[in-house]
């Protein structure tokens, strides 16, 4: 998922994205580690800095173990056995792949298949290897719409496998697989005990903990993803979760549902109580309707986003954002 700047007031001196006001924060620590084609960073506020250090280093190498379950690049992952799999033979999952599924699985039933993770081939056909953008024929399109669909997946809760219903399927976790990361690191901090932290996943997923003390929570800016400069909106989070999604010069988000790329919108967020399920909406709210993200934040009450049509401007006026869910007037800042 390629997202649009969610941030921090960049901080010069680390090269992180805190103010000057953060950095006079008791104890604040900041960890960073490169995995899923991504930056992740956590940051804490923990007085002894050594067991916060050590509490990162176990997130990470979480973080890493991950990766080796949930990337389609790496041969042996069990997405990439679910990617060569006959149809018909279960296949047994570990519990990080099989809850990926899961949670996409109920995402794509409440966005109605705006969200799926199955979109694979769709992706292929629209991309060369290179990532640029290219045109299928109809006839990629139809053999690729005949293996796209969560439907063609069956889960088994209890035994914890999967069957395809048809083969070959091309799952791909990119709109989801950094918010289960960024949750998973989430909970083993707890077990560490700490309690007051945010964790970034390539500022594309973003999940606040506990705020710092004396706070409202912690600080993240949306800016306008075609111009850096220009700041949409101040969040104080905190026991939340933010979700990025927006389109790259060149690169394409395919609608699951039609198999045509976007081009109605330039950027999506999404808030909710976990990362994945705010990664996962935030690549859906791409591809919904006005009308449709609507109806699914009148629904799910936890759950508001901010839309950016793509109408060519590189100032953004207020009138063409688009709020869904509850925000507060203070909040935007145009």
């Amino acid at each position: 998922m390629s997202g649009p700047a969610m941030k921090m007031s960049e901080q010069k001196q680390q090269g992180s994205f805190f103010g000057d006001d953060w950095q006079s924060l008791p104890g604040l620590q900041r960890f960073c580690h490169q995995a899923m084609a991504a930056s992740f960073e956590i940051f804490t506020v923990e007085k002894d800095a050594r067991y916060a250090q050590q509490a990162a280093h176990a997130a990470f190498d979480e973080l890493d173990r991950l990766e080796a379950e949930l990337s389609r690049f790496i041969e042996n992952s069990d997405i990439s056995r679910i990617n060569n799999l006959p149809a018909g033979r279960p296949l047994r999952l570990g519990l990080s792949a099989f809850e990926c599924l899961q949670i996409s699985s109920r995402i794509n039933t409440e966005t109605n298949g705006a969200f799926d993770v199955t979109i694979g081939w769709l992706l292929g056909c629209w991309r060369n290897k290179d990532g640029t953008p290219r045109t299928p024929s109809q006839q990629e399109l139809d053999f690729a719409r005949r293996h796209t669909g969560m439907h063609l997946l069956k889960l088994n809760d209890a035994e914890h496998t999967v069957e395809l219903l048809t083969s070959p399927v091309r799952v791909d976790l990119g709109g989801i697989g950094k918010g289960y990361a960024v949750d998973r690191i989430a909970g083993l901090l707890r077990e560490w005990d700490i309690d007051t932290a945010l964790i970034n996943g390539g500022y594309s997923s973003v999940l606040a903990l506990d705020g710092p003390a004396g706070t409202e929570g912690w600080p993240l800016t949306l800016s306008n993803p075609g111009n850096r400069s220009q700041t949409l909106a101040r969040l104080h989070f905190r026991n939340n979760s933010l979700g990025a999604s927006g389109l790259k010069k060149g690169q394409h988000i395919i609608d699951p549902r039609t198999a045509q790329p976007v081009k109605a919108k330039l950027a999506a967020w999404a808030s909710a109580k976990d990362a994945a399920t705010s990664d996962a909406l935030s690549t859906a709210f791409m591809v919904m309707t006005p009308e449709e993200i609507g109806r699914y934040c009148s629904r799910h009450h936890d759950t508001r986003a901010m839309v950016i049509p793509a109408d060519g401007d590189k100032e953004i006026r207020k009138d063409k954002i688009l709020l869904f869910g509850l925000w507060k007037k203070e909040e935007l800042l145009i």
